[in-house]
């Protein structure tokens, strides 16, 4: 048997899902751990992802502790009836002297590893953190949703053998299954 590669995934499905919108989304502004609130339109967005999640069978939700993640979780765990545990190396990465700035140029250059604002955990440090605790996740019992963030999935997909730096869509739940024998790259498919 071959050891995986550091910093990749157990090869078992879950569900990924990116927190409701935030102002600071809107105003495509970097968060990362400032705990800034659903605004209305990410509270609706939550109630849709907990709708479009009812009768698919999922028996852990684990969620970041961040506001906008936790009221994600508590709005789909009352909806399907399944509680939430709560890891904190779920948290959005800190982005250190970027949060609460617009989002931009360096954003490239911080996933790279070139370059790591002041203050800021390195997208390896996040990556490592982001599949431990999706690691320990997936030992609960399944099919597993991860409410969470959006740089912390872009961690994940580093992981997942995908490029990274995509966007991830606000409280659309995503099912993010292994690659098939023989190849690399899992696959990922919104379900609305």
């Amino acid at each position: 048997m071959t050891t995986p590669p550091p910093d990749s995934l157990p090869l078992r499905p879950f569900w990924y899902l990116r927190h409701g919108e935030t102002d600071w989304n809107a105003q495509g502004l970097s968060q990362g751990n400032v705990d800034i609130p659903l605004n209305a339109t990410g509270l609706a967005q939550a109630r849709a992802a907990a709708a479009s999640l009812r009768g698919r069978n999922i028996a852990t939700i684990v969620a970041s502790p961040l506001s906008r993640a936790r009221v994600t979780a508590e709005i789909v765990s009352e909806a399907i009836g399944v509680p939430i545990l709560f890891d904190d190396d779920l948290r959005e990465v800190a982005f250190g002297e970027q949060e609460g700035l617009p989002m931009g140029t360096w954003y490239d250059s911080w996933i790279a590893g070139d370059y790591t604002p002041e203050g800021a955990e390195t997208f390896a440090a996040l990556r490592h953190r982001a599949v431990a605790s999706v690691t320990r996740a997936l030992d609960r019992p399944a099919p597993l949703l991860v409410v969470a963030h959006g740089a912390l999935f872009r961690a994940l997909r580093a992981a997942m053998g995908v490029p990274p730096n995509e966007r991830t869509r606000n409280a659309v739940p995503m099912w993010c299954e292994p690659p098939p024998a023989g190849e690399t790259a899992w696959r990922m498919e919104y379900v609305v």
